[in-house]
């Protein structure tokens, strides 16, 4: 692989080729998650901030010296990368943040930033000659990768637990993938995917397993930096659940940080729902990552066993961040507060962080003179069960004008 150095196991440390065709540490087995380590040296003499001015490659492929796969299969993806990133008006004046701005990852291809992964996982695929391509997932890497897959010709066999919201499984149908349902949460649907992958030998799209796809997250921070002129914001907020998201948020401002691109990197806030939250369990009780139940309706991050422990806790710790975690029901108020005050619908694991904004406002952990970037994950369209609990039922009038200003009379407050 051009431009690195070699792979390192997070847990024993071991290096490996960087040709090495392996996604864990045969010695550690699928706990040896893998860290790809770049020569940083190297790309200085491709990667520069005048690099990026002439650069007219605007979606993932504009980082190609920081990725990990061969140019020739990226002619044909999806257009994945470049979301938006909007200041904020109306939020960060109710909460008092001196600046907010706003990640919108939902407006990628399949509505989320599981796309930066599964664009890459294909390419990989095709890298090795691969026809199928599989994982499992909550939902979001599901739909993600079938799109992706279909774009590029590959068949994709897709695990996902039987609280998979509907609108993400018609999605992922939608696009042509063979469709398994396990009977069971999100850690019997890992298993029966990871022996599906093994017995058939499908390219494994698993992002806590393949090390590849943190680099492609890792794009969405790259992104961040560039569109704030290379000065990146004091916090960046990220909801969790795997830790590949917050990894490679992390990978990403380090990479810029290391070829002195960026000149620090922010401190990261990880935000989990209260019905699944081992990171932040961990992380308060400085102890190892202990399974937890997974009990939420933010079903992209009800991850009970992490299987990125290392990258997801080192994101927050070398970033001087912290863990924090929301109810359910300030998930579904921020759903709401988003929607009404920055015109962004965002899915529960996407709104989680809006909410881990709030929280951390709250408690003075992000001070009002602070900036903060918000990353949303995920559009609201593919989980509307629960966005429908944050609205009251629209009303249904006759034809008649004066109805209708009778009605507006009665004022806002009572019609939301």
């Amino acid at each position: 692989m051009k431009n690195v150095k070699y792979l390192e196991c997070t847990l024993c440390h071991k290096k490996y080729d960087s040709d090495s065709n392996i996604l864990t540490c045969p010695d550690c087995k699928e706990l040896g998650i893998l860290e790809i380590v770049f020569d940083y040296e190297a790309i200085k003499k491709e990667i520069s901030k005048e690099y990026f001015k002439n650069n007219k490659n605007y979606n993932i492929w504009r980082y190609l010296p920081l990725l990990t796969v061969d140019e020739e299969y990226t002619k044909d993806t999806l257009n994945v990368g470049w979301t938006p990133l909007y200041k904020s008006s109306n939020l960060s004046k109710k909460y008092n943040i001196k600046k907010l701005y706003i990640k919108d990852d939902g407006v990628n291809p399949t509505q989320s930033l599981k796309d930066r992964a599964s664009v890459i996982a294909c390419v990989k695929a095709k890298e090795l000659g691969l026809e199928t391509i599989s994982c499992s997932s909550t939902g979001n890497a599901a739909s993600s990768l079938a799109g992706n897959a279909a774009k590029m010709g590959l068949k994709t066999v897709i695990f996902v637990p039987e609280r998979a919201p509907a609108g993400k499984l018609l999605q992922l149908k939608m696009y042509g993938a063979n469709l398994i349902k396990v009977k069971g949460d999100y850690k019997a649907t890992f298993r029966l995917s990871k022996e599906a992958i093994e017995h058939y030998g499908w390219y494994n799209r698993n992002a806590a397993i393949n090390p590849h796809l943190v680099e492609g997250k890792k794009t969405v921070a790259l992104e961040i930096a560039e569109q704030l002129d290379f000065k990146p914001t004091d916090w960046v907020i990220v909801s969790v659940g795997d830790g590949c998201t917050i990894g490679g948020v992390y990978k990403g401002f380090y990479d810029f940080y290391k070829l002195g691109i960026i000149n620090h990197i922010p401190k990261i806030l990880g935000v989990q729902s209260e019905g699944c939250s081992p990171f932040y369990d961990a992380f308060i009780d400085n102890s190892e990552l202990k399974e937890t139940e997974e009990n939420t309706i933010a079903d992209s991050i009800a991850v009970g066993i992490p299987r990125n422990p290392v990258k997801g806790m080192n994101a927050v710790k070398k970033s001087n961040g912290t863990f924090i975690k929301v109810s359910d029901n300030s998930i579904l108020e921020a759903m709401k507060e988003l929607g009404k005050l920055e015109g962004i619908f965002a899915e529960p694991a996407a709104a989680a962080s809006i909410a881990g904004l709030i929280k951390a406002r709250e408690e003075n952990i992000i001070k009002e003179s602070e900036s903060v970037t918000v990353i949303i994950t995920g559009n609201g369209l593919k989980d509307q069960k629960n966005a429908l609990k944050t609205i009251k039922n629209w009303v249904e009038l006759e034809p008649d004008l004066k109805k209708l200003i009778e009605y507006i009379s009665e004022g806002d407050n009572k019609h939301e």
